[in-house]
């Protein structure tokens, strides 16, 4: 049971995010989204695409293009923010944002997939039907409490996030050695200033290990429990708030820590709104006749032509249309049985595991998920990025830093050589052996962009160099290496 204010609290809360989420992918437009970029349309069908999956974003690889669809998913997003015409936007920002996605999966994380999937289940809620424009429309509600088979899916789903990236969690620096954040805060590329703070005590980043894994593995039961649940969602919500808010402040993690922490505003009870309402009321009431106001402004325009319909069989068709919650309902809760089965993948043994001629409606509806931050265990490889270019007369720079001299020191604040998540993310996958496609891409943009600005002397070679380090038990570092993995020329 939810209550109808809390889903459009978050509602509200989701389309923030995509509009923050949107505002922050455009400043990127190019570079990850059109073909002048790092990945080029030809080079995502041919190395990176799945073709169950789609994406409006390759209709083309003008940035031009892009910006309009851009556009779109904002315009979208804050008609979701305001509540009009609710059912049929969720499901356009939906699709917006699947599309979005797909378009450059190298820079795509579990926050993504976590939005994405609050979208999908948003569908079929009524997260409009209060404190919307289209609740101006209609009677108010009789109650705010709401059930259905789209509420456990929403329920079901936020405690999968947790229980599952717990159960992935299976090497021993989790389960028995206690290490996992040391390791975690080792990594000087996620590092924030108050991992910086927690790093020097060791036993207390073992105590705060374990305490993450049993907190993942057990707070979602709170969710279940049949008496007192008012008291139990509270204590859920908090903590998750306090959870994540401590991740942020710790490593840098995106917009992780703000999508989970309007995920579970859905699950804010009713004597919570009750007082939020209390208190809120009055603001609320004025924006809402503001609202309404423009409705009517929107509602004046008429169409030039009108066409009337009238049929014999309308009673015949509301009976059928009788069937239409059960039918829901019924396909919901197989949806929510699909996706409980996807998370067995690495939990369960193989042969409880989907088989792949099933995942076909995963990839298409993108409700393909895997919860395995930090899992199964976490990464010792860490180092930073010198982008060294070499000018004609022979000097030595760093693209990295703006154009200096190379030097091998490492810098204070390695995170700070990332622009944003995105970039940090497609960093992090430019590593990987597997993904030695994307180099030269990445490698021949950069050179591009430097060569752009007349004001950048000519170079005649760029050298990707990844700085590597190896994280060892008890403050220990092995490295620094010097590894080339892309050279690219003019």
């Amino acid at each position: 049971m939810l209550d109808l204010r809390a889903l459009a609290l978050m509602r509200m809360a989701v389309a923030a995010v995509l509009l923050l989420d949107l505002g922050i992918r455009s400043t990127d437009l190019e570079a990850h989204y059109t073909n002048m970029g790092v990945l080029p349309l030809y080079v995502l069908f041919e190395r990176a695409w799945n073709p169950y999956e789609f994406s409006l974003h390759t209709m083309s690889g003008l940035w031009v293009v892009q910006a309009a669809l851009f556009g779109l998913a904002a315009a979208v997003a804050l008609g979701l923010l305001l509540g009009w015409r609710t059912r049929l936007l969720t499901v356009v920002s939906w699709v917006l944002l699947v599309s979005v996605q797909n378009r450059n999966p190298m820079i795509v994380q579990g926050g993504d997939d976590l939005l994405r999937m609050l979208l999908f289940w948003a569908i079929f809620l009524p997260w409009g039907r209060v404190w919307s424009m289209d609740a101006q429309a209609r009677p108010a509600p009789p109650h705010y409490s709401y059930f259905s088979a789209a509420t456990a899916a929403y329920v079901v789903q936020i405690a999968l996030v947790y229980v599952c990236t717990a159960l992935l969690k299976s090497g021993p620096e989790w389960r028995s050695e206690g290490t996992a954040i040391y390791y975690a805060l080792s990594l000087d590329q996620v590092l924030m200033p108050g991992g910086r703070l927690l790093y020097p005590h060791y036993e207390l980043l073992k105590a705060l290990t374990h305490l993450t894994f049993y907190l993942e593995l057990l707070l979602p039961v709170l969710l279940f429990i049949p008496v007192a649940t008012p008291v139990w969602r509270t204590v859920f919500v908090v903590v998750i708030w306090g959870f994540h808010l401590g991740i942020s402040l710790t490593l840098f993690v995106g917009l992780f820590f703000i999508i989970s922490a309007a995920s579970v505003l859905g699950l804010l009870p009713t004597p919570v709104l009750g007082w939020l309402e209390r208190r809120l009321g009055p603001g609320v009431q004025r924006g809402a006749g503001h609202l309404g106001r423009w409705r009517q402004s929107l509602t004046r325009w008429q169409w030039p032509l009108t066409v009337e319909l009238r049929a014999n069989w309308q009673p015949q068709v509301r009976r059928h249309f009788c069937l239409l919650p059960a039918l829901r309902d019924t396909v919901l809760l197989v949806l929510l049985g699909y996706t409980i089965w996807w998370n067995l993948d690495g939990i369960a043994r193989p042969g409880y595991t989907m088989r792949e001629p099933l995942r076909w409606f995963g990839y298409v509806f993108r409700t393909d998920q895997h919860w395995g931050m930090f899992a199964p265990t976490v990464f010792k490889d860490d180092g930073w990025y010198i982008l060294e270019g070499q000018t004609k007369d022979g000097r030595r720079l760093d693209l990295n830093r703006g154009g200096q001299p190379v030097t091998y020191r490492k810098p204070y604040s390695v995170v700070a050589l990332h622009k944003n998540d995105r970039w940090r993310k497609y960093s992090e996958n430019y590593l990987f052996v597997s993904n030695d496609w994307m180099r030269p891409y990445y490698c021949h943009y950069l050179l591009r962009r430097w060569h752009e600005n007349p004001r950048n002397p000519p170079l005649r070679q760029l050298d990707v160099v990844y700085m590597k380090e190896v994280s060892l038990p008890h403050y220990k570092v092995r490295g620094p290496t010097r590894e080339v993995l892309c050279s690219c020329q003019p």
